[in-house]
This record gives C-alpha cells, sequence and structure tokens, in this order.
C-alpha cells in the first residue's frame, strides 16, 4: 500500500474545495452559454417525453389486440410511433450538437485560463513544481472537466425521465407505483455511499498520471544525456515503477467505479422481480389489463435505468469535481512575489541597490543575511565566488524572479516591489550559460523581445554581434530553422541569437550568466565582441565563468555564503593576495596565457 501510494501527495498550491464552491465555480463558466443551454435543456424535456409516449403508444395498442380493436387504430398508433420516433431521434441530435459545442467552449476557456495562469506563476513555481505535471493540469485535466459538463446534461435527462415515467406509473397503478418508489432511497443511499470512495481514488488517479507526465517530459528533455551514456535500460527502469504503480492506482478507481453498478442493478433487478409477481397477479385478477401490465413493466425498466445512473452520478461525478478541482487549484496558486504598488518603471538608469536583504529558498536558512551593495548606472559588476556563494540568487533578485524576506531592493532609488512588474522586466536582459531558442527560424528568435521589429532592425541586431560572420556558417542565413530548443545549432551559434535577442530588446539592465563558458575560442571571440556591444552603456552583472570577462569589467564582487568578502578590479586584488586570488587559482589561472601547468601558483600581478 505504502508503493501504491508513494509520490502522489498533493502539490505545496493544492487546496481542498468543497463541492458547493466547486460547482458555483464551475457554473460560472457555464453562464455565458445560458441561451445555448436553454435550447439543450428544451431538446432534453421533449427527448424525455417522446421516450415516455412510446410504450404508452404501445400499451394502447396491446389493449386494442386484446379488445379486438386493433384494425381500427393500428395504423394511427404505428403512425404515431414512427412519429415519436422520428422526433426524438432529431430532439436527441440537436441535444448532442449543441452539448458538444458548450461543453468544447467551456473547456477551450478552462483551459486558456490555466495556461494564464501558468505563464503569471512566479520562476520558483517552475524551480519546485515538475514541468509534466504541469502540463497535465493543463490538458488532461481540463479534459476531465468535460465530463462535469457531459454527466450534468445527462443528469437533467436522466431526471426528467424520471418524472415523466413516474406520473405514468401513478396513471397506471397507484400501488404499483409506490411499491417502486419505496426502492429509490436504498438505491440512491447505496449511491452516495460509494462518493467519497470516488472522489478519493480518482485522484489517486490523476496525481498517478500526472506523475507519468512529469517522467516522460523529463526524459525527453534529457534523452541526448541519456543515449550519449548508453543509459536507456536505466530509464525505462525508472519509469516502469511509475507506469505500474499508475495502472495499479487506476485499476483501483476501475474497481471502484465498476462495483457500484453491479449493486445498484442487483437492487433493481430483485425490485423488478417483486413488481413482475404483483402486477401479474393483478392481471389475473382482473385489476389491471395487458396493456397496463405492459406499460408498467416499460415504465419500470424506463424508471431504473435513468434513477440507477442518477445515483451513480455522484460517484462518477467525483473525477470532474477532482479534475476541476486541480486545475482550479493551479489558477487559484496564490503568488510569491507580490507588488505593493504598479508605479510605471519608464526607461531606467539602472542603479541598483541592496539594503539590508535577507533571502533564503528556505527562508528557515538564508542565502543572503543583511546583505547590502549598489550598482551604479551603467557600472559592469562580475560576481564571483564558489558554488553556492550566491552570485545566482543576486540575479533572480534583481530580475524579480524571487521575493525576498526582510530589507528593500531599490532601482534607481524606488522600491522594486512598488515598479509595474510588467514594465520592469521588459529594461531588464538575461542571457543564461544555456540560451533556450523557440522552434522556428534564427530571425523569429531575435525578433522574440521586439515582435514588431522589422527585417533590417534583425539584421542589424545580428550583424552587431561577432561583426555577423555568423550569420554566413548559418544554412540558410537568418531563416535557418533552429529545431526544437535550438538544437539544430551549435551552443556557440545559440549564444550569439541570445545575444543579438538581447540587443533588440535594448535593455538597460544586463544580467549575463558567462555566456563563453562552453563555445570554441574562436565563437569565444565573437561572443566577446558581442558582448562588447551588449553591455556598452548598460548596467551589467556578469556571473563570470571566463577570465576574459573578468579583467574587462568595472569591478569584481567576490562573494562566500551569501557575503561580500572582496570588491575591487582585477589587478588590484590580485595584488591584495586574499581570497580573490584563491578563487583566481581554482577556475581561472589555467585560462592564463602565462600559465603552465603544474607550475602551481600564479605569480600577484599574472595575467
Amino acid at each position: 500500500m505504502g508503493f501504491l501510494m508513494d509520490g502522489l501527495d498533493a502539490e505545496d498550491y493544492d487546496r481542498t474545495y468543497n463541492d458547493r464552491d466547486l460547482l458555483r465555480r464551475i457554473l460560472s463558466y457555464f453562464r455565458p452559454k445560458l441561451g445555448a443551454m436553454f435550447l439543450v435543456a428544451g431538446m432534453i424535456v421533449l427527448l424525455s417525453a417522446g421516450q415516455a409516449a412510446v410504450p404508452a403508444l404501445v400499451s394502447l395498442a396491446v389493449d386494442a389486440i386484446a379488445d379486438g380493436t386493433i384494425g381500427e387504430v393500428g395504423w394511427p398508433l404505428v403512425g404515431g410511433i414512427l412519429v415519436t420516433g422520428v422526433l426524438s431521434w432529431a430532439f436527441n441530435y440537436i441535444r448532442q450538437k449543441y452539448s458538444a459545442q458548450v461543453t468544447g467552449d467551456v473547456v477551450l476557456r478552462l483551459r486558456e485560463d490555466a495556461f494564464d495562469a501558468v505563464l503569471k506563476r512566479d520562476l520558483s513555481f517552475y524551480d519546485e513544481t515538475p514541468s509534466g505535471r504541469i502540463v497535465s493540469r493543463v490538458t488532461s485535466d481540463t479534459d476531465d472537466f468535460a465530463t462535469v459538463s457531459t454527466l450534468t446534461m445527462d443528469l437533467i435527462s436522466q431526471v426528467l425521465m424520471v418524472g415523466f415515467v413516474t406520473v405514468l406509473l401513478f396513471v397506471r397503478s397507484v400501488e404499483l407505483a409506490l411499491l417502486t418508489l419505496l426502492v429509490v432511497p436504498v438505491v440512491v443511499g447505496l449511491a452516495l455511499a460509494f462518493r467519497r470512495m470516488a472522489r478519493v481514488s480518482t485522484r489517486r488517479a490523476q496525481r498517478s498520471l500526472s506523475r507519468v507526465n512529469a517522467n516522460l517530459q523529463e526524459t525527453m528533455g534529457g534523452i541526448a544525456v541519456a543515449k550519449n551514456f548508453r543509459q536507456e535500460r536505466q530509464v525505462y527502469d525508472e519509469f516502469r515503477p511509475i507506469n505500474r504503480q499508475s495502472y495499479q492506482v487506476t485499476l483501483r478507481q476501475g474497481f471502484v467505479f465498476s462495483t457500484i453498478f453491479p449493486v445498484l442493478f442487483l437492487v433493481a433487478g430483485l425490485a423488478t422481480v417483486a413488481l413482475v409477481h404483483l402486477g401479474g397477479s393483478a392481471v389475473i385478477g382482473g385489476d389491471l389489463s395487458a396493456g397496463d401490465w405492459y406499460l408498467f413493466l416499460q415504465g419500470v425498466s424506463l424508471f431504473w435505468f435513468p434513477l440507477t445512473s442518477i445515483a451513480a452520478f455522484w460517484s462518477q461525478f467525483q473525477q470532474g469535481l477532482s479534475a476541476s478541482e486541480r486545475v482550479f487549484a493551479l489558477i487559484d496558486a496564490p503568488p510569491r512575489v507580490v507588488q505593493t504598488d504598479a508605479r510605471p518603471a519608464g526607461r531606467v538608469a539602472g542603479r541598483i541597490e541592496f539594503q539590508k536583504v535577507t533571502f533564503g529558498y528556505d527562508p528557515a536558512h538564508p542565502v543572503l543575511r543583511d546583505f547590502d551593495l549598489v550598482i551604479e548606472a551603467g557600472e559592469t559588476v562580475a560576481l564571483v565566488g564558489h558554488t553556492g556563494a550566491g552570485k545566482s540568487t543576486l540575479s533572480k533578485l534583481i530580475t524579480r524572479f524571487y521575493e525576498f524576506q526582510q530589507g528593500r531592493l531599490l532601482i534607481d532609488g524606488r522600491d522594486i516591489r512598488t515598479l509595474e512588474l510588467g514594465g520592469y522586466r521588459r529594461q531588464i536582459g538575461a542571457v543564461p550559460q544555456a540560451p533556450f531558442l523557440f522552434s522556428g527560424t534564427v530571425a523569429d528568435n531575435i525578433r522574440y523581445p521586439r515582435p514588431e521589429a522589422s527585417d533590417d532592425d534583425v539584421r542589424a541586431a545580428a550583424a552587431a554581434v561577432g561583426g555577423g560572420d555568423w550569420i554566413e556558417a548559418l544554412p540558410s542565413g537568418l531563416e535557418t530553422d533552429v529545431g526544437e530548443h535550438g538544437r539544430a545549432l551549435s551552443m556557440g551559434q545559440r549564444q550569439l541569437v541570445a545575444l543579438a535577442r538581447l540587443l533588440i530588446q535594448d535593455p538597460a539592465i544586463v544580467v549575463l550568466d558567462e555566456a563563453t563558458a562552453s563555445v570554441d575560442p574562436l565563437t569565444e571571440a565573437q561572443i566577446q565582441e558581442g558582448l562588447d556591444v551588449v553591455l556598452a552603456g548598460r548596467t551589467s552583472i556578469v556571473i563570470a565563468h571566463r577570465l576574459s570577462t573578468i579583467e574587462h569589467v568595472d569591478r569584481i564582487i567576490v562573494l562566500d555564503h551569501g557575503r561580500i568578502v572582496e570588491e575591487g578590479d582585477h589587478a588590484t586584488l590580485l595584488a591584495r593576495g586574499g581570497r580573490y586570488c584563491e578563487v583566481y587559482n581554482t577556475y581561472f589561472r589555467h585560462q592564463s596565457p602565462n600559465y603552465r601547468a603544474g607550475s602551481g601558483f600564479v605569480p600577484v600581478g599574472s595575467s
């Protein structure tokens, strides 16, 4: 049992809604479709009336046969049955058509709302939540949401059918009708008893499916690594228990749903046997005509199926409610980055000031504590330090992807929490160590931050990076398709595209996770030329991995466990012989032209 439930815990942002709140929220999505819903309801009424009329007409025919008057009323009755059947088909067609349209429109709107919520989530949300699970909520769970509307339409139809048939039964025999209704509480009680069990099993099934999606998403993203190390078997072995868990959980869900109908039909069958016996006795005793008995038996059969469907509805309905709950939890997830105001950012100069900032990914374990730093507008600053020193953390706070717990972060003297976030982020350009390119052409990716940019603007930005020589190496120039995630280009070419994209954005602040860390010397020279263009006149924060970058910055900030331990330019810090020298000899000395393997410490002042 422990294995079966491993990994099926709720996400941090999950919440529990009661059925009333969920139904109210669901109905808000159907409200704009009231016109079509009324038409569907009208068709359901007519369809239910037509289905109830058929056995009534047949019962008249049975009585006419028994009375010997079938020759007089036979053809009218046949015509009535035929017309009723044709009309019922037409009513059902209209109902199905508009029901499908309403359901499709509602699911479309819900999926758009869910996707919009995904786009609004903070970056920390994606760091903590597997992307496959998010995809599962936006796709699979919104599809399951359609179950709610479909079942609702069916419920209305079944309720009306039971209403018509109940009236019919009371008209023919009050005693037998009352006997039939005595079983209703038993059937409904059994169905409601399954409700909680169905809700729990459905929620677990959906979570297990999201685990499968998350594993597949990760596998596809890292398939090149798996193949490179010949780990296909390990990847498969990791997938098997997750898939098997999904199988077992889904099997349990199916068992719950498959149990309710046999139980309900057993109760209905026993009640029908009793009614057949009593009705037959009434016909033999002359208290009931053969036609009325036939009508009653047909009415009972029409009565039991809708009734069991209505009773089972609440158990089946849990699948839709559970899916709705997961989608609404995604939509309602509270933001972690909270702005206190929305003042226009305008064109910022780029002065950045940390004032006693305390931040931790886990607030109980701060990465920064009472951190102070001032970066002047137009200054280029390199952040160096051992892994975990806090370099990337500073960049994430400046880009406002994470919320700090204490202190203030000022941009041009204004609290970053008071700025309109969209406008502020348009003033920030970021180039990660492994840039992401979207499917499309090189030109499409360069134009990404400014969709309205002309072809001339794109060509100018591309030409300004590395002198534009790299464009000639592309098979179709700027119209070269980059492939999924940019895999059709080399890492260096992706970096050059990312720099051109940054240039066309024209940000005031640049955050650079060293773009030359994983490229060959020739491409590094091209990227360095592009960096000179991109960084000119802008406030730049560089997470440094290359000596060539450090040597050209205005100031080097040496970090150690979230604290500034040294700052200054390259030559000054080397001459000081402090912590920077340790970092330099650990990470950078082998990049110096004077470096010789096995020579030990590089003399102070060497470069």
